[in-house]
């Protein structure tokens, strides 16, 4: 392996204000779309007709968005290059009837996404964001960036066995947040409040999506400074890096081989099965559609898909100091070394030998160091969009990602070098 590229402080600085300004999938989507703006791209809706014209565009549905670039005379049959990633992240979820409360407490009823790590959750100021829908059918985003709620734990005098026994948690009764106080609990409340935060005539907001997040800001960490601590890099670290590289690919004065795509789902963290996720007909929508309007026939997206390669970028598991034997003996990826090549032999990953040659050729040509993963064979693998991905579409998937400590917290760490290591990467691939 190569030594690390430079340290590029400056593309760290701005995953901070990316992630700062993307609490919610909904919010990821709006920031990268703002983005690949600025580089020339353009929003196309699903319910126009489209045209073969080359130049960057993209669709926006829900909390995912899907973009490519069609280079100067590209044929129908023109292959694609994708980074694939997911734009949202467990947390505590607002329930269709939020106003609830009890002993003078007044709280919000929230529903666990996803796999948290719930204990990360207490005692943390929060905020809440997401979307609201309004009577005529448009939606609006919303931010509540402050201390607005807090799941307080009980006091250890209350509780002498979390000593001895560890801390147990019960979804349900203690993991509902305050927001105030009142013995009267009134519904309608909590919208109330968002309705005037964002400017909207009260009794318009007729169905949400919000959620909680921590208003604690991203921040390095250590006394080098070599460490990166915040909220939701599991998985818009590679969101943002994946925007990174399309928009810099986009704004080159080459014209790449292939058409560059960035495709970030929704719903990961619970399966992918929805309109927005991963399993569901977007991308292929998408992939199609820009064949077809470009002339192509049926045989010519047969050809592109077959030519088509993907990597599905999400973080993964650096060693952990305290519990080196949770990992793999000899699989050790650390922080700040690069990005990590995930494999997983009965498929939980999709990466394959060709795969990994995909992978080292791009690294290589980004003069990047790379780490390769593999969990321990006695205990069960994650997985991510790369199965469903090369599974649904038929095209070569590789799964790859960025190494990380506190997987599923409010508050994730990874090294502070890798998320401009992964740009390079993407960028490269996407160049090929």
């Amino acid at each position: 392996m190569t030594e690390p590229a430079r340290f590029d402080r400056g593309h760290t600085d701005d995953l901070m204000t990316f992630l700062a300004a993307s609490p919610t999938p909904y919010h990821a989507v709006a920031t990268a779309a703002e983005r690949l703006e600025k580089a020339g791209f353009k929003q196309v809706a699903e319910t126009d007709a489209w045209d073969g014209t080359s130049g960057g565009k993209y669709v926006l549905r829900g909390g995912a968005i899907v973009a490519w670039y069609v280079p100067e005379g590209a044929a129908p049959h023109t292959p694609f290059r994708i980074v694939g990633a997911h734009t949202d992240s467990p947390n505590l979820r607002v329930k269709p009837l939020p106003d609830t409360g009890a002993h003078g407490w007044r709280q919000v009823a929230v529903e666990i996404y996803g796999g948290p790590l719930l204990n990360s959750w207490l005692d943390r100021d929060l905020g809440i964001a997401g979307r609201l829908t309004l009577r005529d059918g448009s939606t609006r985003l919303v931010n509540v960036d402050r201390p607005l709620l807090r799941v307080p734990q009980l006091a250890i005098h209350l509780d002498r066995s979390v000593t001895a026994d560890g801390l147990k948690l019960d979804k349900q009764r203690h993991m509902q947040p305050v927001w105030g106080l009142g013995r009267d609990v009134r519904d309608g409340d909590l919208i109330a409040f968002l309705e005037e935060t964002a400017g909207i005539p009260a009794g318009e907001v007729t169905g949400w999506d919000l959620m909680t997040h921590s208003v604690e800001p991203p921040a390095y960490l250590g006394r080098d400074r070599e460490l990166l601590a915040g909220p939701r890099m599991d998985n818009l670290l590679s969101v943002h890096a994946g925007t990174a590289a399309l928009a810099a690919v986009a704004s080159s004065s080459s014209q790449p081989a292939s058409i560059p795509v960035l495709a970030a789902f929704d719903h990961e963290e619970n399966g992918s099965q929805s309109d927005t996720g991963a399993d569901g007909p977007l991308l292929g929508n998408v992939l199609e559609r820009s064949v077809f309007a470009r002339g192509g026939t049926y045989e010519d997206r047969a050809r592109a898909f077959a030519g088509t390669v993907c990597l599905s970028s999400d973080t993964g598991h650096a060693v952990h100091p305290n519990y080196a034997e949770r990992h793999d003996p000899t699989h050790h990826p650390r922080v700040n070394g690069g990005p990590i090549l995930k494999v997983n032999v009965n498929n939980r990953y999709a990466t394959d030998g060709s795969g990994r040659a995909e992978f080292t050729a791009a690294c290589e040509a980004a003069d990047v160091p790379f780490q390769s993963f593999v969990s321990d064979n006695s205990m069960p693998c994650g997985t991510t969009i790369g199965p469903i991905t090369a599974a649904r579409h038929g095209i070569k998937t590789v799964d790859i990602g960025v190494a990380i400590l506190s997987m599923h917290s409010v508050r994730e760490l990874c090294g502070a070098d890798d998320p401009f290591l992964l740009a390079g990467a993407l960028t490269a691939f996407l160049e090929r």
